[in-house]
């Protein structure tokens, strides 16, 4: 033995010897007295766990010894820990004699000795320990008489008088078992895992010092045993470990369990990110990526199953609502009218087909039950739109939270056919602004801000106690005549009180333009045409800006009056007084209509109708009968025997309808 290992194998007696002389002042423990408890508070303070590893040829050495594996050895140029330290283990756990006490006292030393290293390799080097006599009483027993070495060394080991008791065997083949947990434990640990995804993982690293404990103190044990220096009762060993064990076997079930679902959660944003089409991003969302076909979610319109699934979103906008279940009331509403807006001319804007626009709700459910499954269909048989119907965990909710975003309220990202996100959440600027902000481009809510900004800005100027809720429709109103002011007022006030307007939860206010602010009115339609006067900016904005200019003095020319509807800042409708003011009075005709379609898109129809109504028994024609003029052609009569030029005696008076339908 060279003269450095012996000075070190020294020192190391020297430190065992104080060490022991140090606990043997401490209080003598019984291992099989402690509670799991106990133990969890004597090991885990001060033998906390650290980085350092051992061999990694080591556990294939000791299985080779205990279990007869013959696995692989790589020969490593070094090895951890040196056979100093493993025979000093050994000698400890030999020294273990029959007192109750005597194997708590070795198995703190061996972990107080060992508290660099981490639990898992505590555990192996102190097997490690163990098969070195293990291995040496197993190997000496095979040694042929005619061997004098082997004869020499079976002799001074006494193998004649010594045997392997059955018991023996099968605690340290358990033990290696055992071991297996530990190392499987030690191998998730070292994956880095969140804990908030693997919680199990918490739960199992409480357990790994108690485990780790027994499985020192019965090769302690077990060691004492071999030897024959004592003669414990195993069996009270391995009952004691097999409980810690049971409990760590339950959480590492879990681990693997929450482990599954993190991996998978893994490939399934591999597949998000990887899909270069909608129908791929889609299929990562919400089809799991080995469900069988009766698993499958099934993709629905309206009540109607589609047959084609997922691939009905092939080259389409997708619009992907998601939600709860509960209070989406609004938001179904909304995009219902949106669906049906989306059929309607003109197909064409902003160069986007909106035939092309598709909506997709998939409903947010941390755990499906009959009464959820009952109000999703509820809610199913309401929507005109397309649903998903999967009653368990989407396989891509962790895309849906980390990526999309979603929390609680509701979101709705907007898809390109190309699997790009064409808006986070157009939610918020359909709310704001409906169809007008097709095709739900955060850009597309910015120019309509734009657009009406101007005109906000002369309202508020007229008529300063106007306030702006998004929530609330609002009406502004005004005019010449007294008397239609005074009965629209009226109606008005009305329709806000009406139990059918409440019952829908719609908030109603109204303004009339400028009142009690003197001449705030011209001031109000002076800033009107100076508007119409400013054509230096002829952009796309500026083109509508227009529009709204040239439908605002049309509505100023109408000799009963005129109103806006908004909702917030979106100006819906801008309305003439007389097919405005009858639709408020026959609010009976169309109640009905606010639940299922909302208050402006159930008013907007009948006041259309109405103005249908009025322009058809109200000739656009009449004859001035009586006015005399000069005309520059002469018509002579068409009487042959007269042939003298006729006189003018009427003039007919015929509106060409130049403006835009939609503007006036």
């Amino acid at each position: 033995m060279a003269l450095s290992t012996v000075a070190s194998t020294t020192s190391l007696i020297k430190q065992s010897n104080t060490t022991t002389s140090i606990q043997q002042r401490a209080t003598l423990f019984n291992s099989l007295e402690l509670n799991d408890d106990q133990i969890l508070d004597i090991v885990h303070v001060p033998h906390l766990s650290d980085d350092e590893t051992c061999d990694p040829n080591l556990y294939n050495i000791v299985s080779n010894i205990i279990l007869r594996s013959q696995s692989p050895i790589i020969s490593a140029a070094s090895s951890k820990p040196e056979f100093s330290t493993l025979k000093l283990i050994s000698c400890q756990m030999i020294c273990a004699a029959s007192a109750a006490h005597c194997v708590h006292q070795p198995t703190m030393w061996i972990l107080q000795h060992l508290k660099r290293y981490s639990w898992d390799a505590k555990a192996l080097i102190t097997i490690a320990a163990l098969s070195l006599e293990y291995g040496s009483l197993v190997h000496l027993s095979q040694f042929q008489t005619n061997d004098v070495l082997g004869s020499s060394l079976r002799q001074l080991n006494q193998v004649q008088s010594r045997s392997l008791s059955a018991e023996l065997t099968e605690l340290v083949t358990y033990i290696m078992q055992v071991f297996q947990h530990i190392k499987k434990w030690a191998t998730f640990s070292a994956e880095g895992y969140d804990p908030d995804e693997v919680p199990s993982l918490t739960e199992a690293f409480l357990a790994i010092p108690v485990v780790v404990y027994w499985t020192i103190a019965a090769t302690v044990a077990s060691t004492a045993n071999l030897v024959g220096v004592s003669n414990y009762e195993l069996s009270k060993y391995r009952v004691r470990l097999s409980a810690a064990v049971k409990e760590l076997i339950t959480h590492l079930t879990r681990c693997s369990e929450q482990i599954g679902y993190v991996q998978n959660s893994i490939d399934v944003m591999t597949d998000f990110d990887k899909a270069k089409y909608i129908v791929g991003k889609l299929t990562a969302l919400i089809y799991p990526r080995n469900g069988t076909q009766n698993l499958l979610p099934k993709i629905f319109e309206g009540s109607f199953l589609v047959k084609e699934g997922i691939e009905v979103f092939k080259q389409k906008h997708v619009l992907v609502f998601i939600s709860g279940l509960y209070s989406v009331e609004d938001e179904i509403a909304l995009l219902n009218s949106i669906h049906d807006r989306l059929q309607e001319d003109p197909k064409e804007v902003k160069n986007f087909n909106k035939e092309e626009f598709k909506i997709l709700w998939i409903p947010i459910v941390d755990e499906w039950n009959d009464g959820r499954k009952d109000l999703f269909k509820s809610l199913k048989s309401k929507i005109k739109f397309y649903a998903v119907e999967y009653f368990s965990e989407l396989p891509g909710l962790k895309i849906i939270k980390e990526r999309l975003n979603f929390v609680t309220q509701p979101i709705a990202p907007l898809f390109t056919p190309g699997g790009a996100i064409l808006n986070e959440n157009a939610l918020e600027v359909i709310f704001e602004w409906g169809i007008e902000a097709f095709p739900f481009r955060k850009s597309d809510g910015e120019d309509l801000t734009l657009k009406w900004k101007w005109l906000w800005d002369l309202l508020f100027k007229a008529t300063p106690a106007l306030q702006v809720k998004k929530d609330r429709f609002i009406f502004i109103y005004g005019g010449n005549n007294n008397t239609w002011i005074q009965n629209f007022t009226q109606e008005v006030s009305q329709l806000k009180r009406n139990e059918s307007i409440q019952r829908a939860d719609v908030i109603i206010d109204y303004y009339q333009l400028g009142k009690g602010e003197g001449n705030s009115v011209p001031s109000f339609w002076f800033g009107v045409e100076r508007k119409k006067q400013n054509k230096k900016h002829q952009e796309t904005v500026g083109c509508e800006i227009q529009k709204i200019v040239k439908c605002l003095f049309c509505l100023k020319r109408d000799p009963q009056g005129w109103a806006i509807l908004t909702k917030g800042h979106n100006i819906k409708f801008l309305c003439h007084g007389q097919a405005v003011h009858q639709t408020l009075a026959e609010f009976q005709n169309w109640k009905g209509k606010v639940l299922i379609e909302g208050f402006d898109n159930a008013f907007k129809k009948y006041y259309d109708d109405k103005v249908k109504e009025i322009s058809a028994t109200q000739t656009c024609e009449f004859i001035n009968v009586g006015y005399t003029s000069s005309v520059i052609a002469t018509i002579t009569c068409p009487n042959p025997s007269c042939g003298r030029v006729m006189e003018v005696s009427s003039v007919n008076y015929k509106c060409c309808h130049r403006d835009d339908d939609i503007n006036c």
